[in-house]
């Protein structure tokens, strides 16, 4: 992946750019906020990494000012702040997820590769709504109609996918990997079943089933 890390602490940066590197990613760095925001808009980018408390501009003027330019690249936030009002004010920004330091190179190359598989600007959406259906990213809970849905970790993944891609099919393979983390050509109904007991959970809640089958590609969720 080709990286911008916006961090004005040398220690991280080293340790972010150095790792990062070794393991094959073009890696970019800026220590001041202003001049990171520059490169941020001026070079195509597949993630970004900005640390939270930077001179000259912080790392949440620096999301907003991003997501006002319509520069969709997904960025992730660095903080030493974990609180949830802290996560939840980094989301609203436009940051696509919020790592706390300390942290490990693992997590962060695997988030970073994660979040550049979404779709654009899909994940700075921390609450997705479809008629009476409200999906929670944040806090990882569903509601209908203000009754709570009792879903399994794979049935909100699913749930999730689906409306962060509605309007657009969602294939089989895309589920397969993207929610059970396995190859395409995975045998046996796999899938099926779990969207089954999604869709009669959403029903039994007294939402119309939103989810359309597209046979012989998957499925899809229509746009709000």
């Amino acid at each position: 992946m080709n990286i911008l890390i916006i961090e004005d602490d040398l220690q991280t940066l080293e340790f972010v750019r150095g790792g990062l590197a070794a393991r094959g990613h073009a890696v970019e760095a800026e220590a001041d906020g202003r001049a990171g925001l520059l490169r941020a808009c001026e070079r195509g980018y597949d993630v970004l990494v900005i640390d939270r408390m930077l001179p000259s501009l912080d790392g949440m003027e620096i999301l907003k000012a991003l997501r006002t330019s319509s520069v969709d690249t997904p960025a992730l936030l660095l903080t030493a702040m974990g609180g949830l009002a802290d996560r939840v004010e980094g989301l609203r920004a436009g940051a696509d997820d919020y790592l706390v330091k300390p942290f490990e190179l693992d997590e962060l190359e695997a988030r970073l590769e994660a979040i550049g598989r979404r779709p654009p600007t899909a994940a700075a959406h921390a609450v997705l709504r479809k008629d009476g259906i409200v999906l929670d990213r944040l806090a990882r809970r569903v509601a209908v109609d203000g009754a709570p849905a009792d879903l399994t970790a794979s049935e909100f993944a699913m749930l999730e996918m689906l409306m962060l891609n509605a309007g657009r099919p969602v294939t089989k393979a895309m589920l397969l990997e993207g929610v059970f983390d396995l190859p395409a050509s995975a045998p046996g109904p796999i899938i099926e079943p779990h969207m089954s007991r999604l869709r009669a959970k959403l029903v039994r809640l007294g939402a119309a089933d939103p989810i359309r089958t597209l046979r012989g590609v998957g499925y899809s969720i229509a746009i709000p």
